[in-house]
């Protein structure tokens, strides 16, 4: 009932109009989005010397105060992408309307908002089939997490509070509500809970030491840069430290679970294990979460930086090798890697040595 409750008030909270990041300059009306459906393709250019794909086409608009009205649009988009952003006659699309003096249309994207929605759900029914009410919960830590980053940490980072001090609190919010959501009310749970609170501690601290250390000024991705020249002041820095701690936590809560998971199971199959024992064998298990996690968290982010990699294979600059890794976007990744690295590792010897003792006291009270 209690998860009932908690749901519904997040949903009707979702429901609150959300800040928006940058103020509309004086006097500038600000433009209209739409939905569309192309109509009629009525031309295609191609200009080899600006290697770009022109097409002129008729979009009927689908809401709005203008719905069922054609509008005749001009796209044009790279030459290389031409496989995938070429208009056809029955695509949907988004369109722009300016309206500060004559009024003019233009496609913004491409309209993948219905498929996007198709696929979250058969992600959400694969959840359930698989994990039962278990996924239930689950799932609502996702929909948890994702409302205190808009709604707590986005907005209060807009407002001029430091980034690092609201991710703290912010990623503190997620870690007790989703993980008690996902695994329930119990012993295990909290003891996983404190071990990924002291881990988040570790790695918070080595963050501060890492970026102070490579004087990081948290803008060396284009995104964070661009965020200069908003209206609103924001600590990069802070923000940068706030990633590594949101980032970071999405992981260790699932070395923490696990292992705690791990450690009760072999203390409930051997009683006459010592709290020694306990560790030890706990902790041969932990090497391998280690391994394996540190390389997992790895590849999430060179993932994410890879046309970063290949811009640097590439070095159209023709810059010497340590330039290259000198640069601040390659250590930000650097220093996010080995911060949230170290405090996976450390996390599995806390939270082995946490468990093994309250393994231990449960027993000889029972």
């Amino acid at each position: 009932m209690q998860r009932v409750f908690l749901f519904l008030f997040l949903l009707l909270f979702s429901l609150l109009p959300l800040s928006t990041a940058f103020a509309q300059a004086p006097n500038q009306k600000p433009s209209e989005y739409t939905k569309g459906k192309v109509e009629q393709v009525l031309d295609e250019e191609i200009d080899t010397n600006m290697q770009t794909v022109k097409q002129s086409v008729r979009v009927r608009l689908l809401d709005g105060e203008e719905k069922n009205k054609t509008v005749p649009i001009t796209y044009t988009f790279p030459l290389k992408s031409k496989q995938w952003q070429t208009l056809r006659v029955g695509d949907d699309v988004i369109v722009v309307k300016q309206a500060d003096t004559k009024p003019s249309y233009s496609i913004y994207d491409k309209f993948r908002f219905s498929n996007m929605l198709i696929l979250a759900i058969g992600f959400a029914l694969l959840v359930l089939i698989v994990a039962g009410l278990r996924g239930v919960g689950s799932l609502l830590g996702l929909v948890i997490s994702l409302f205190v980053i808009l709604l707590f940490i986005v907005p209060q980072i807009l407002a001029g509070q430091d980034p690092l001090f609201i991710s703290i609190v912010g990623s503190l919010i997620i870690m007790v509500t989703t993980i008690y959501l996902a695994h329930g009310f119990s012993q295990k749970t909290t003891i996983a809970i404190a071990s990924t609170f002291f881990s988040l501690v570790i790695t918070g601290i080595l963050a501060v030491w890492f970026v102070n250390l490579l004087r990081l000024t948290g803008g060396g991705s284009e995104d964070a840069y661009m965020l200069q020249f908003g209206t609103q002041t924001i600590n990069l820095q802070g923000l940068l430290l706030g990633g590594i701690i949101i980032g970071t936590l999405g992981v260790l809560d699932d070395t923490t679970t696990t292992q705690t998971a791990t450690i009760f199971s072999l203390a409930d199959a051997n009683a006459k294990l010592r709290t020694k024992e306990l560790i030890q064998k706990g902790f041969v298990v932990g090497k391998e979460h280690i391994t394996s996690l540190v390389n997992t968290l790895v590849l999430a982010y060179a993932g994410a930086s890879l046309p970063l990699f290949i811009f640097f294979v590439l070095n159209p600059l023709k810059q010497p090798t340590w330039v290259i890794l000198n640069n601040e976007i390659v250590v930000e990744e650097i220093a996010r890697t080995l911060a949230g690295s170290i405090g996976l590792i450390l996390a599995v010897p806390i939270t082995t040595v946490l468990a093994a003792f309250f393994a231990k006291y449960s027993l000889k009270i029972k």
